[in-house]
């Protein structure tokens, strides 16, 4: 469905917020799947250890192999988007989604685990790609990192989600349906999505400008002069002879652009979240939770934290900026590891201490999720040109799986070669050093129009004055 009937309005039609939160909150189910993936697997690991007898180093793979999937679907999902478009490459993750479920549920050995745990992994790397450019195209400019961010809520939600189930599931052992549960989302993505309308800024990239005026006519109220002044930058920004790897080549900005998603996309994953998220009933049991029941209801309580957190962060995003929540939330994340190093090394004995540690991953992931977490993803999409886009976000987020693979396939190896204490230390120095580069390449760009940022980018601005320039 291209939702392109009944959407010319008169000038003085209602507006249409309304509309455009639906809509992103159907695109944003993709969100729910992504965190799912990512939590289900820490709670289901002990379980999958007990029935399979793997090894930690199978546990690794198990867990880590997802995000190989994730960065051949992100590879992978460049083309599909600029190909089929945004609405249709999110069906195709809805698919693939269902299916890895299913597969991961009926797994009978490590070897089919870690197939089914691929298949999810492409999912997730599509997804992660194309659902935050489709709500980046579909947003007016004053809303626009509130409705990414609601993305990032749900990824949260999902985590959250994954950790009650798998604490419900954990009482009679059952990894089977903690996996298999993500199917259920899936089929409420794909069922959604035939009431979402194509991106207006894709169809106007493949040459479908009348389509393009009247889903803008849909997003916004039916105003025609602002949809007539929307289209025409739209238009101007088309006028770039070249796309994606041509444009790479002979364009030295676009290349500034994509070499900043990249960092940033680098930047988010080490600093250390995802091993939080990935390993959290084992950090725990470090710290001195002994239980399985402790160590589950201890994931859940870190879940919650970080949804509401989130949901503190999408409120914040369009008024408080996205640079300055990124310094701070690198800066509180070091603190944190640091801490964390601090008690591994000297001790963790008695209920204070551990409930220390347990208060310190709490603020770790409150500070992730209100920085790192939703800005990286907001900035990535936004921050590229229009005839790049596809490109230069399909190397940002392979960036950001590859980087997610190593931190899964190396924390247990890292533990054990280097220790609790220095593990948490070198994570507690690289988010120091990220501080550095956000006030030296970050721009702001809240409330600046995707269009403006990219005529500030091709005047070739400096990157951390992208979003001012715009502005001025």
């Amino acid at each position: 469905m291209t939702a392109t009937s009944g959407e010319s309005r008169s000038h003085t039609a209602r507006p249409s917020m309304s509309t455009v939160y639906m809509i992103g909150g159907v695109a944003a189910l993709a969100g729910l799947l992504f965190g799912m993936d990512i939590g289900v697997i820490s709670g289901a690991l002990p379980f999958i250890e007990q029935d399979f007898g793997v090894s930690d180093h199978q546990q690794e793979i198990i867990v880590s192999v997802m995000m190989l999937g994730a960065a051949l679907g992100a590879c992978a999902s460049g083309t599909l988007s600029r190909k089929m478009g945004r609405k249709l490459t999110l069906t195709v993750s809805g698919l693939v989604f269902v299916a890895g479920a299913l597969l991961s549920a009926l797994a009978v050995s490590p070897e089919m685990l870690i197939v089914a745990r691929l298949v999810l992994g492409l999912a997730v790397g599509i997804s992660s790609y194309v659902a935050p450019i489709y709500l980046s195209e579909i947003a007016p400019e004053h809303i626009r990192g509130r409705l990414i961010s609601f993305y990032q809520l749900m990824i949260m939600g999902g985590i959250l989600l994954a950790y009650l189930t798998n604490t419900l599931f954990s009482y009679s052992g059952n990894w089977r349906g903690m996996l298999g549960i993500i199917a259920i989302p899936g089929v409420l993505l794909l069922l959604g999505m035939f009431f979402l309308p194509r991106s207006p800024r894709w169809l106007a990239s493949s040459g479908r400008f009348d389509e393009a005026r009247q889903v803008l006519m849909r997003l916004r109220g039916g105003d025609s002069a602002s949809v007539d002044e929307e289209m025409s930058r739209i238009r101007d920004n088309l006028k770039v002879g070249e796309s994606g790897w041509k444009l790479f080549k002979r364009n030295p900005n676009f290349r500034r652009s994509t070499g900043l998603g990249i960092t940033l996309q680098f930047m988010q994953q080490f600093t250390g979240a995802n091993v939080i998220l990935y390993y959290a009933p084992r950090i725990l049991e470090m710290a001195g939770f002994d239980s399985a029941s402790e160590q589950l209801w201890g994931t859940v309580v870190i879940g919650l934290v970080m949804t509401l957190a989130t949901l503190i962060a999408v409120g914040l995003v369009d008024r408080a900026g996205r640079k300055p929540l990124l310094y701070t939330g690198f800066t509180i994340m070091g603190l944190c590891m640091l801490a964390l190093g601090g008690l591994f090394e000297y001790g963790l004995e008695g209920a204070t201490t551990q409930y220390l540690a347990l208060g310190l991953l709490g603020t770790f992931v409150v500070s992730y999720a209100m920085s790192a977490a939703p800005m990286v993803w907001i900035l990535c999409s936004e921050i590229q040109p229009l005839k790049g886009r596809d490109f230069g976000v399909a190397c940002s987020t392979v960036t950001n799986w590859v980087a997610n693979m190593i931190i899964g396939a190396t924390f247990l190896t890292l533990i054990n070669v280097l220790g609790n204490a220095v593990t948490f230390w070198l994570y507690a120095a690289l988010n120091f050093a990220f501080i550095a580069v956000t006030l030296m390449l970050v721009p702001e760009t809240r409330g600046v129009a995707l269009e403006k940022i990219e005529q500030s980018l091709m005047a070739g601005r400096r990157l951390r004055h992208i979003g001012q320039t715009a502005r001025g």
